[in-house]
């Protein structure tokens, strides 16, 4: 892992395996299913739902800073407290949970490479039990929305033609599909994608054991076939901003992108914005 731009923010399943008593290591599964966690989790590792924890049930948007504070206070996580992320779906929703926790401020995090997939496959243990931690006085230092675009900016991003990255798959770029197989709700009116966006779907990323790609692999994929410079401007989106927040990850830890930016209004903000421009083959 070497090889990244911050091969620091990775570590390994077997570095877990070693770091799972460490009172400051909290490990934190986050998973598209929800119910995996009881099935079996990494032990000590606390379980935080994308939908329910880290998002407000009244606006759209991430939950307040108050709200962030006390749920990291419960969870056993300080302000000084490496935070390892894993979860199922090559880290999907590990990545999501990751640059949430940056959004908010917090300092120390990482990612397991491979995620839930590598560990099961090597045999690694899993048990049922939710871990108990003592309470902290959790407190967000400062909001770092510089990682976030809001549809204002994705605006100017096409009046500038600056790069626009489109990491759904193929179907859902051309509007074929409207939304992903059993995410209705998460649909828009129009199909297509914003103008001048390059489609890389996320998941190209990714090996096969749920890995990331070498740092030559995805150079290729992303600067050899789409242009992209390490010195640009890139917004990337999905629908929700969730598989956007794996490239997210993948463009400013492992290729050193210094000004990328996750539009997390993404398609079902767009999809459904009067007058915002979209395109189609």
């Amino acid at each position: 892992m070497a090889e990244y731009a911050h091969p620091e923010v990775l570590v390994s399943t077997q570095w877990v395996a070693d770091h799972i008593n460490d009172p400051n290591i909290r490990i934190v599964e986050c998973d598209e299913d929800v119910l995996l966690y009881d099935v079996g989790h990494i032990p000590g590792a606390v379980k935080i739902d994308w939908q329910t924890e880290l998002q407000d049930s009244l606006i759209r948007d991430y939950i307040n800073k108050e709200n962030f504070e006390k749920l990291m206070s419960e969870k056993g996580i300080a302000n000084d407290t490496s935070v390892v992320f894993y979860g199922d779906k090559n880290n999907w929703w590990a990545c999501y949970a990751f640059w949430t926790f940056k959004v908010m401020g917090h300092e120390k995090c990482l990612i397991m490479n491979g995620g839930r997939q590598k560990w099961i496959e090597e045999k690694r243990p899993l048990v049922k039990d939710v871990p108990k931690y003592p309470k902290t006085n959790y407190k967000v230092s400062h909001i770092n929305e510089s990682i976030r675009a809001f549809r204002d900016d994705v605006m100017k991003h096409i009046q500038l033609k600056k790069p626009l990255i489109d990491v759904r798959s193929p179907k859902e770029y051309t509007g074929e599909l409207l939304h992903m197989e059993n995410y209705p709700q998460e649909g828009a009116l129009r199909g297509g994608h914003i103008p001048g966006a390059k489609n890389v779907p996320w998941a190209r990323a990714a090996n096969e054991d749920g890995t990331f790609k070498s740092a030559d692999e995805l150079k290729a994929i992303y600067e050899g076939e789409q242009g992209l410079r390490p010195d640009d401007d890139v917004i990337a989106y999905c629908r929700i901003g969730e598989r956007s927040s794996h490239t997210w990850f993948v463009l400013t830890y492992l290729l050193g992108y210094k000004n990328v930016r996750n539009y997390d209004g993404s398609w079902t903000e767009w999809g459904n914005l009067v007058r915002a421009p979209i395109e189609k083959p």
